[in-house]
C-alpha cells in the first residue's frame, strides 16, 4: 500500500476561509433578523457568539455535502 501525500494549496485554504466566514456572516444576519423581530437587546450578538459559531459550522457542512454530491455527480456524468 503506497501512501501519498495530500498537499491543500493556499488558494484552497483562502477558498475554505472565505466559505467559513460567508457562513459566519450569514448566522450573525439571522441573529440580527430575531434581534430586530423580537425586539431584545443588541447585546445579544456578543452573547450569542457562540450559538453563531455553532450555526456557521452547520451551515458550513451543509454546504460542504452539497459540493461532495456536486462533485461526484458531474464525475460520473463526465466519465468517458
Amino acid at each position: 500500500m503506497i501512501m501519498r501525500n495530500i498537499i491543500i494549496t493556499p488558494k484552497r485554504i483562502k477558498k475554505e476561509l472565505l466559505i467559513l466566514l460567508v457562513c459566519l456572516l450569514i448566522a450573525i444576519a439571522v441573529n440580527i433578523v430575531a434581534i430586530i423581530s423580537y425586539q431584545t437587546s443588541w447585546w445579544e450578538i456578543l452573547t450569542q457568539v457562540g450559538y453563531e459559531i455553532a450555526i456557521a459550522l452547520v451551515l458550513y457542512f451543509i454546504f460542504l455535502i452539497i459540493r461532495v454530491v456536486k462533485f461526484f455527480i458531474l464525475k460520473i456524468f463526465s466519465k468517458k
